[in-house]
């Protein structure tokens, strides 16, 4: 019977789809693992697949290619170094008729050592909420009990598993000594603790101590943030990854006088200010997107205004600022305050800054539509000709230089549908997507004082002084100012998060303290604008509920709700 154990937690980044490059970052983490003397490395969900792979895991052709890679890293543990839990999708199920594999597939996590694969154990807690779907697609595991590793009994559970009680008290009660559970975790704003507390659940009533690793990384609109750790028996944590990096870290195990194992207390990276995680979320998100898809940089419309100029500064601590070309078309309603700042933002960022106005566009429009709108006043279309005149403008350098282009919308406009499609919501992503405005002038705030490590923008000041201080305009006509048509985004914030994250009825707000009215507006404007919402670019989901795959209602909807 083994007396003592060195686990490494391996937390890496992994691309869907990617197989081979997925391969080379485990065996990476391995080599480095061989020098710290581990005996083990624990992976991430679905590492060699990448995690969410969605219907990728319908794909024979994929499946193959996991399991031969699978096949090739069990084979490569016959060197007598570490052995090595990774996860993948897998068949776990009787072959279907004409050729379907959906429910036949599991989620699994493999135990490979001494050039075999020596067990696998399939999700059995499959998450069907928000933005998981993995009913549609999986097969659930069996429950079965732990899986031996030299003379250890782990008890081997995939991400969910860990989030009810059945796997972990079945683990228990089949004489397992060991919870291991890895993850593929998606950021939300303070979910670290929430998941630090699930964990401490499952250790009370099993009465094991657990190890969580969960990867990093960006993947279309989810951010993975690692943050892996290890809990004693007694609940107290002796090991704490960093949130939004790579990492390894070495855990040693030891048998107590009752046969139980007792983890030695390793580094614990303190969690990060909330603050601090949204803008690393948003960071990460971003790079991950631009290079994992192969885009050479990104390219965004400079207003003058504070979303522009926040996600200008996001874009550069993650690309660098060669990388960020941002411009500036200003119409004869840009004031001269937002032609200042947009040049001085692009200064402190050091990126390329180009102007060009829109304004002999909206004069060919004019002239082209004149006949049409003959004895019509100007309305709200000849402002959204300006935002399609722009959103024009930029898909056309994006497709001239191949720079992708980053749109700057926020989700409190997106929730109201103060957005122009094929306007201001034209781009390939959109970094503050699921932002709200008040938090998107705390970012700003924030980031002037602070540059994360890892960010390759400067340190200091980023987003103009003024650019925060001043009303939030739009300038689309004369002295236009975003109130003119909102409620102040704090009031607008407060109700948008009792909708959309709550689910909170009109009658539960306004015994709040908010005025009936304008919440009944707010909801109409909320469900009036799931049209645009479907069009828009995918973006980096950081709260409870995005409005994409967490919030999914119908457009043609003839429920009007509150009268």
């Amino acid at each position: 019977m083994a007396e003592s154990m060195k686990i490494a937690l391996a937390q890496i980044n992994p691309t869907v789809g990617d197989i081979d490059g997925n391969l080379d970052l485990i065996r990476a983490a391995r080599e480095e693992a061989v020098g710290l003397g581990a005996e083990l490395v624990i992976f991430g969900e679905m590492c060699v697949s990448g995690y969410p792979a969605e219907d990728l895991s319908l794909s024979p052709m994929f499946l193959d290619r996991v399991r031969a890679g699978v096949e090739a890293l069990a084979v490569e543990t016959a060197d007598g170094g570490p052995g090595l839990i990774v996860g993948g999708p897998a068949l776990g199920g009787a072959a279907g008729g004409e050729g379907h594999l959906r429910h036949q597939v599991q989620n699994t996590a493999f135990l490979l050592d001494a050039g075999e694969v020596k067990a696998q154990r399939g999700k059995r807690d499959l998450p069907n909420y928000g933005v998981f779907d993995e009913k549609r697609i999986f097969k659930a595991g069996d429950l079965l009990g732990p899986v031996n590793f030299r003379g250890v009994r782990l008890g081997l559970m995939v991400c969910e598993d860990m989030w009810t009680p059945e796997v972990a008290e079945c683990m228990q009660e089949s004489g397992a000594e060991l919870l291991v559970v890895i993850n593929g975790s998606p950021y939300e704003s303070d979910k670290v603790d929430v998941r630090l507390q699930v964990a401490v659940t499952r250790v009370v009533e099993t009465g094991l101590p657990l190890i969580y690793v969960n990867q990093i990384g960006g993947q279309d609109e989810l951010v993975f943030d690692g943050a892996s750790f290890v809990l004693a028996a007694d609940c107290s944590l002796t090991s704490q990854l960093p949130a939004f990096r790579t990492d390894l870290a070495l855990s040693v195990w030891q048998r107590d006088a009752g046969g139980g194992w007792l983890p030695q207390q390793g580094v614990c990276v303190p969690p990060l200010q909330r603050w601090h995680a949204i803008y690393e979320a948003l960071v990460l998100g971003l790079r991950d997107y631009v290079d994992k898809n192969r885009f050479p940089g990104v390219i965004l419309g400079l207003s003058g205004g504070i979303d522009s100029a926040l996600s200008a500064a996001v874009a550069v601590d993650s690309l660098g600022p060669e990388r960020v070309h941002c411009v500036m078309m200003p119409s004869p309603y840009t004031s001269r305050e937002s032609l200042e700042d947009a040049a001085e933002a692009s200064r402190l960022l050091g990126v390329r800054f180009d102007e060009v106005s829109i304004e002999p566009a909206m004069e060919a429009f004019a002239t082209m539509l004149a006949p049409l709108f003959a004895g019509t006043a100007t309305d709200v279309t000849e402002e959204n000709i300006q935002a399609r005149a722009r959103g024009l403008t930029l898909m056309a350098i994006s497709n001239k230089r191949g720079a992708m282009v980053l749109s700057t919308g926020n989700k409190s406009e997106m929730s109201v549908g103060y957005a122009t499609l094929y306007g201001d919501m034209c781009g390939g992503f959109n970094v503050l997507k699921d932002v709200y405005k008040t938090t998107v002038f705390e970012l700003a705030r924030w980031r002037n004082q602070t540059r994360p490590p890892g960010c390759l923008g400067p340190a200091g000041r980023v987003v103009p002084e003024r650019t925060i201080s001043k009303p939030p305009s739009a300038e689309l006509r004369p002295d236009q100012v975003d109130e003119d048509s909102l409620p102040p985004y704090d009031v607008l914030d407060r109700i948008l998060e009792h909708l959309i994250e709550r689910d909170d009825g009109v009658d539960e707000i306004v015994t709040l303290g908010y005025e009936r009215n304008l919440v009944n507006r707010i909801w109409r404007l909320l469900e009036l604008a799931e049209y645009k919402r479907r069009q828009a670019a995918p973006g980096i989901k950081i709260t409870r509920r995005d409005l994409s795959r967490d919030r999914r209602y119908p457009i043609t909807n003839a429920f009007k709700g509150p009268l």
